[in-house]
């Protein structure tokens, strides 16, 4: 198989499911494809929103003493929680991240779905996870945190894409470079990393977390009404929701 990788799935993490997924979903114009159960043995309850090919996850707890928790208290409940890419070897990929001394903090191996977890104090700012689906090489196949079939919630006469992430460090370069190195994918002189369908653009700040989603949309206008509508300062062509900014853009 073909090395490849590209990015799967963006966590944000918060105390409550409400009303942070039917804010994204009635300002985005996206739809929930899926409450994975699965995740309830970590303390979590989920909702998944297929933004294109690229889902976006809002995890919650639901009782003292997760490691979701732990992380809304540290950063108070400010950046998003994981970055997740499919690729055709999240074991070695693993190993390569265990060599440069970034541990590996869970493994999920639901066939045909297998993850990789690093730690996210290793990784800095947020989990990087590693996952392969046997038999589904297609980015509109089969996968299975999404559900059986997230493909028919795809909504995109909203929002169309998200285009970039946002990583913010009082060291933007040494973190690009950082994740780049884990990842396998060089930085740009910008401090850029550029996968198939995303880019990681890394910020100066004053702590290491991920800080802004950006996506294209079909009317900014609209969608920043929206977000007013909710409640949401805007400022510009951004709003703060679910732990990150939204950063909207045509």
């Amino acid at each position: 198989m073909a090395p490849y990788i590209r990015l799967r799935q963006i966590c944000l993490v918060a105390p409550q499911l409400a009303p942070v997924i039917s804010d994204i979903a009635e300002i985005m114009g996206l739809a929930v494809c899926y409450r994975d159960g699965n995740v309830a043995k970590y303390g979590l309850e989920n909702a998944l929103l297929p933004v294109d090919t690229i889902l976006l996850e809002v995890v919650a707890p639901f009782k003292d003493g997760t490691t979701a928790g732990r992380f809304i208290e540290k950063s108070g409940g400010r950046g998003g929680y994981m970055a997740i890419f499919c690729c055709n070897d999240p074991d070695e990929r693993g190993r390569n991240a265990n060599a440069m001394g970034v541990r590996t903090a869970n493994v999920i191996d639901h066939a045909p779905y297998h993850g990789v977890q690093l730690h996210p104090r290793d990784c800095r700012a947020a989990f990087i996870e590693f996952n392969h689906t046997e038999g589904s090489d297609d980015i509109l196949g089969a996968y299975p945190p999404a559900g059986p079939d997230w493909q028919k919630f795809i909504r995109k006469d909203v929002t169309q894409a998200l285009i970039c992430v946002e990583m913010q460090s009082p060291d933007p370069q040494g973190l690009a470079e950082h994740w780049g190195r884990i990842i396998g994918v060089a930085p740009s002189h910008d401090a850029e990393l550029k996968l198939p369908n995303a880019t990681f653009r890394f910020v100066k700040g004053a702590s290491e977390i991920m800080s802004a989603l950006e996506f294209r949309v079909a009317d900014v206008a609209r969608v920043l009404h929206a977000a007013r509508a909710k409640g949401l300062a805007v400022a510009g062509s951004e709003f703060l929701l679910g732990g990150v900014t939204f950063r909207i853009a045509a």
